[in-house]
């Protein structure tokens, strides 16, 4: 099991900077955003370390070897859209991106990509499920092509009031896990797993760990704080953004120690990347490089 970076939180910095950041730090691997060249009014999208619409050979090779170099592993590339968007032009965009980073994966040999099932918010669960049904079985069948396992993860994405009703990602429990497997029984289709998502909503973090072994394709470390005072003056039917605050390793709700060991007892020996979305180190690039650094010196002693 590697220690990775995820790339999101350096937007500014080049692929050159990002790798010489996680090599400088201890990291050993990173996953690296992959999204459209462009802007987003989402925090921690729309962030492009490779952009795979320029690919060449050429430069998937100097990628590599630069990474290389470094004592770095290229481990996954992340894209995290709504595939199922109610405004199937953006869905069918979202879609057709998917599929150039699993073809980009290929090329790199590395073979993983991180992403999003996505989720019409104004539809409930049942009719999600049949969107699904309807735009992720081609995907999974050009991933497994190419040999690519595509990791979903477990993020809600209903944080804020322009997700609600219902969120922007419907793979957010074990109950709806099971039927997304039932209908893509792909050995490429499973999880990049972070248990903060479960702390938020009061689930058990480590028990999918074991249940879902076969299906832990990618690890993300990130930790939550659930502020009870906030709780008692919003109701738990707010959105989140009310009651609590994403954190680095350690000053959250996750029990670091625990959760690795279990990585471990199911011999989990893939990437576990550290995502950084914590506010308290946003004030400046210094403080985004205090919570790689300080993140890693939490969750290396466990590993």
């Amino acid at each position: 099991m590697k220690i990775g970076l995820l790339s999101a939180i350096l937007p500014d910095s080049t692929f050159e900077e990002v790798i010489d950041i996680a090599s400088d730090n201890g990291y050993e691997a990173v996953e690296l955003s992959c999204w459209p060249k462009g802007t987003s009014d989402r925090r921690y999208a729309g962030v492009t370390h490779i952009d795979v619409d320029s690919l060449t050979e050429e430069k998937v090779k100097y990628y590599l070897d630069y990474a290389k170099s470094k004592n770095i592993e290229i481990m996954a590339f992340g894209y995290y859209p709504n595939a199922l968007d109610k405004n199937r032009e953006k869905g069918d965009f979202y879609i057709s991106h998917i599929k150039k980073i699993i073809k980009a994966a290929s090329l790199f040999g590395i073979n993983r990509i991180s992403t999003f099932i996505g989720r019409d918010q104004y539809l409930d669960i049942e009719e999600n499920i049949e969107l699904f049904k309807k735009y992720w079985p081609p995907i999974i069948q050009y991933a497994e092509d190419l040999q690519v396992y595509v990791g979903i993860e477990n993020c809600p994405m209903y944080f804020t009031e322009n997700e609600w009703p219902g969120g922007q990602n419907l793979a957010t429990s074990p109950a709806i896990w099971r039927r997304m497997f039932d209908i893509i029984p792909s050995d490429y289709f499973g999880l990049s797993y972070d248990p903060s998502h479960f702390h938020l909503q009061g689930m058990d973090y480590i028990k999918p760990i074991y249940e879902f072994t076969e299906k832990l394709f990618h690890i993300h470390l990130k930790d939550i704080k659930v502020y009870q005072d906030k709780i008692d003056e919003f109701g738990l039917f707010t959105h989140p953004l009310n009651y609590m605050d994403p954190k680095i390793p350690g000053k959250g709700g996750i029990d670091w120690g625990k959760f690795i060991n279990s990585l471990k007892e199911v011999h989990y020996d893939n990437c576990a990347c550290i995502e950084i979305e914590d506010k308290e180190y946003e004030d400046s690039f210094e403080s985004v490089l205090r919570a790689i650094k300080e993140s890693y010196h939490k969750v290396i002693p466990h590993f």
